[in-house]
């Protein structure tokens, strides 16, 4: 045997010893009772989880798992997408709880999982493979599932009826039929690779093998299509974003595993409420809104990676002058603006530093204390002019501001200016880029791993013509540089000093 066939071997067999793990049966119980409980399994998702596969269900379903299923099951054509963040358990309710439903609910089922390679396939299908061999309760209530003759890697078929089959991205389906039966379920699960995602012209061709082979080898009744994969990039270089552009009716579940505002996890049963805050200091912010929120981190095509320029912080009473220009966002949810200040400094009348930075969707309350913290703990003979936009003053700013310096004990020189009426995207661009390409823009090596700056950098990477993403970070940043700008020092004497109006908002 050879060792890639024995190793195979082995980890299915490791399949079977986990799918006998289920626990017995009830050897004393009645044909109705069995019959009863078939019944509500067929009925009820969560009991047919926790009855047949409590190894796998070590935590209650939820309630997005749920509803997938039953909209699978309610619709005999379903075409879809199963986009949950990681660790939400797409992979195991599509290539084997749903298809193990549909099939106790006594439809023909001829399984068709894709993988990004033929071996990638196969190791999906044996979860399924393994369980119908193995699991004491599916014996008991369905009979011996293991069929000799028909019980391959990649392929098997049960005594009950089962078709299961495992088949490579891109791998020739013409022709694909067992006896008179075509697939009634594909699913394509974690086909998207890093190779792909550099390589337009070949995704491409998947999405055109996906449109023209692989979903017209389905006919009949029943002609399921689950497509489940994380959205880790941009959309527009992912196959299934560029299938949902071409056919936006059909179905999108979009699940993120938490909420980025308040970290919040959607699977509550099964991740604690600080799961993901110990994530995102674990493996740094952008990694995990990308891998478990579908926020893709943005690689620039104006700014780029090789424009920051990251070294030794020179000390704070060694600057210009420094300046924290706060872009204010009012409400902290998923979907709000980010409150984001750039705190920058002047160094030898040229250089443009980044000293620290706040960039989160939060309350402004959040903001203001981050502005006074830093006020209240930096040198004596360091002298930070805060700045925001004077379009964003309301009485609600007023209050909290008040609130918080009298909770720090403390009075935050913030001042209020007015923002030049110019498009926006040509305000950053002009007053942003030609710096970074004359290497004037430097960052605090130590912030490289601070989850706010990257953030932040990772905003300003996606301005480009017609970006919908967020421009807080950026916006801010240019208008802090702006304010700095004014004080370089030209021929010996002190810049022009035209601020526009300005008005102090120091209340307390």
């Amino acid at each position: 045997m050879k060792r890639q066939d024995k190793i195979a071997l082995e980890k299915y067999h490791k399949k079977l010893d986990f799918a006998r793990s289920v626990g017995g049966v009830n050897p004393f119980e009645t044909d109705h009772e069995k019959k009863q409980r078939i019944e509500r399994a067929k009925k009820n998702i969560k009991f047919c989880v926790e009855y047949y596969f409590p190894h796998y269900a070590t935590a209650e379903c939820a309630d997005f798992q749920i509803l997938y299923a039953q909209r699978m099951k309610r619709d005999k054509r379903f075409t879809g997408f199963c986009e949950w963040g990681r660790g939400l358990a797409k992979s195991v309710w599509n290539t084997l709880i749903i298809p193990f439903w549909l099939w106790i609910n006594d439809e023909p089922m001829y399984y068709l999982v894709v993988g990004s390679s033929y071996n990638r396939a196969t190791q999906l299908l044996d979860d399924i493979r393994a369980e119908f061999e193995a699991n004491p309760r599916i014996i008991n209530d369905f009979g011996e599932q293991h069929n000799t003759g028909a019980w391959e890697e990649g392929f098997f078929v049960t005594k009950g009826g089962f078709i299961g089959q495992a088949l490579g991205m891109g791998q020739s389906v013409r022709g694909l039929r067992y006896k008179n039966l075509r697939p009634t379920l594909i699913n394509p699960d974690d086909i998207q690779t890093k190779e792909l995602l550099n390589n337009l012209a070949r995704t491409l061709n998947f999405v055109k093998w996906i449109l023209q082979d692989l979903l017209p080898c389905m006919d009949g009744e029943y002609t399921r299509f689950s497509y489940s994969n994380t959205r880790h990039e941009d959309p527009k270089k992912m196959i299934q974003g560029i299938l949902q552009e071409m056919h936006p009716k059909w179905y999108v579940s979009h699940v993120k595993a938490y909420d980025p505002v308040t970290r919040e996890p959607a699977w509550k049963s099964k991740y604690t409420a600080n799961y993901y805050k110990k994530l995102e200091a674990k493996i740094g912010t952008l990694a995990a809104l990308a891998e478990y929120c579908h926020i893709a981190h943005t690689e620039g095509s104006i700014f780029k990676k090789e424009h920051i320029q990251w070294s030794k912080m020179p000390n704070l009473n060694h600057f210009d002058v420094i300046c924290g220009y706060w872009d204010v966002a009012y409400s902290g949810s998923a979907n709000s603006d980010y409150n984001a200040i750039p705190l920058q400094g002047l160094y030898k009348n040229k250089q443009f530093w980044e000293i620290d930075a706040f960039v989160k969707q939060c309350k402004m309350r959040d903001a203001i204390k981050w502005m006074c913290d830093w006020e209240k703990n930096k040198p004596k003979t360091v002298i930070i002019h805060w700045l925001f936009e004077a379009q964003f003053w309301n009485d609600e700013v007023e209050r909290i501001l008040l609130e918080v310096q009298q909770e720090m004990g403390i009075i935050l020189p913030i001042t209020k200016v007015i923002t030049p009426k110019v498009k926006k995207y040509d305000r950053m661009l002009s007053g942003l880029h030609p710096t970074f390409q004359n290497g004037r823009f430097w960052y605090n090596e130590k912030n490289k791993s601070h989850n706010d700056t990257q953030v932040g950098i990772s905003q300003l990477f996606g301005i480009e013509p017609g970006y919908k993403g967020h421009d807080d970070y950026p916006d801010a940043k240019e208008r802090g540089k702006d304010f700095l700008e004014k004080h370089i020092q030209i021929g010996g004497q002190t810049g022009g000093f035209n601020f526009g109006k300005m008005k102090s908002v120091n209340t307390w």
